[in-house]
């Protein structure tokens, strides 16, 4: 099997792992445990603070002292062990505390996963820009897959989501061993700060690239959004009696599913609109289809026009999520040298999927809890103010990140 081939199965069940629980953990601990929109968002930001730190320390590590590889299956070793203990819990103090394990072991594997593409990709003489989205697509397909497996099985509402991303991270661990080694890459004569790994802090010293990193951040909020209350959400329409029985409430991850199915034809984009466009109109384009995305929710419901509404808030996540995330991971690959590949993809998901998802995580568990009446959530408002937030964000951008699309080394290539 080539390596592009063994690389998809790995994104595959990297992201299997993650949709097993990710848009449905949040409706379990809401719906079936009764947490508050606050506890709920506490128990997400555990995510995010282990990815303040984690994914840029340990990327550091991999570039400098321990395989890529090896740290990959350590990580998904401990996640597996902590999906398995917090299946039973039912108190949201000690929730916090067995996922936080769950996130400062898995949230570094995202970028860890990224690295060992780009090498292996690298070694075999392809074209990242090109090639790379073609892997990328089987994690989000993992995804889906995960999705409609919890759904399908009556899951949603059920702490068994955790016990099968458990068994699929022991999975992977195995699966990973057979992936080739990656070396470190020795340097001589290197200072102090070089052999720290903190070679990939020096990229905020350029303002274009300390503006990416901060819009990054605050993207990162508006993705914690959408994966913590978007179930929830769906499955609040079961209190209006001509909906309780819809497919959307029966159903929720997989209509969700659709947002991961729309990502997989919107990936296969990104090489066009990357060398096309650049990477400035591309996150434009990205925070438009974001305000969209909020927008849609606001107006949609069960009935048959509001289905429409839904699904094409589905259908336009898939842009949104792709040509931020995605196409930033693309772009700093082609901005830093290869000796701090690892380091400089753990720095985009510290700002991502730690402060971002931190920041999001607890002002969306606010915004929730403040638009809560009689224990009667008004989603419409909810969703409007996220989707000012983001189009709010889109304008800013415009005006201050002054990146000459000429220059670009994606769009050079």
């Amino acid at each position: 099997m080539d390596i592009k081939n063994r690389l998809k199965i790995m994104m595959f069940l990297q992201y299997f792992i993650w949709g097993s629980w990710l848009t449905t953990f949040g409706a379990y601990m809401n719906n079936t445990l009764h947490f508050s929109g606050v506890e709920v968002g506490i128990v997400f930001s555990s995510k995010g603070l282990a990815a303040l730190i984690m994914p840029a320390i340990l990327g550091i590590i991999a570039d400098k002292f321990i395989p890529a590889k090896y740290l990959y299956m350590l990580c998904h070793l401990v996640g597996a062990i902590a999906l398995f203990y917090a299946a039973p819990i039912n108190d949201s103090t000690a929730m916090f505390w067995i996922m936080a394990c769950n996130a400062f072991a898995f949230m570094p594997t995202i970028s860890l996963s990224n690295s060992i593409s780009y090498y292996c990709l690298d070694k075999g003489d392809l074209d990242t820009v090109t090639v790379f989205p073609k892997v990328r697509v089987f994690g989000t397909i993992g995804f889906i897959v995960a999705m409609w497996t919890i759904s399908l099985l009556g899951y949603e509402l059920s702490n068994m989501q955790l016990y099968v991303a458990s068994a699929a991270s022991v999975l992977l661990v195995l699966y990973t061993a057979t992936l080739p080694n990656i070396p470190i890459i020795k340097q001589q004569n290197q200072s102090w700060f070089s052999r720290l790994g903190l070679d990939a802090f020096v990229l905020f010293k350029k303002p274009i690239m300390a503006v990416f990193f901060l819009f990054a951040m605050l993207l990162g909020a508006i993705l914690q959004i959408t994966n913590v209350f978007g179930g929830a959400f769906l499955h609040d329409f079961a209190n209006y009696p001509q909906y309780k029985d819809s497919l959307v409430v029966s159903h929720a991850a997989i209509l969700l599913s659709v947002s991961q199915m729309a990502e997989v034809g919107f990936i296969l984009t990104i090489p066009f609109f990357l060398k096309k466009l650049g990477i400035k109109k591309v996150m434009i384009i990205s925070m438009i289809a974001w305000t969209l995305r909020f927008g849609l929710f606001a107006f949609g419901d069960p009935s048959p026009f509001g289905f429409v509404l839904l699904m094409l808030s589905m259908i336009v996540y898939g842009c949104a999520f792709d040509f931020f995330n995605i196409s930033g991971s693309i772009f700093i690959e082609k901005e830093v040298n290869s000796t701090i590949r690892a380091s400089a993809q753990g720095l985009y998901m510290t700002m991502v999927n730690g402060i971002g998802a931190y920041i999001g995580s607890i002002l969306s568990g606010l915004v929730v809890d403040m638009c809560t009446h009689d224990g009667i959530k008004d989603w419409q408002t909810i969703w409007l103010i996220f989707a000012s937030y983001a189009l709010l964000l889109c304008i800013i951008f415009y005006f201050t990140f002054n990146y000459d699309h000429k220059n670009d080394p994606v769009t050079n290539q």
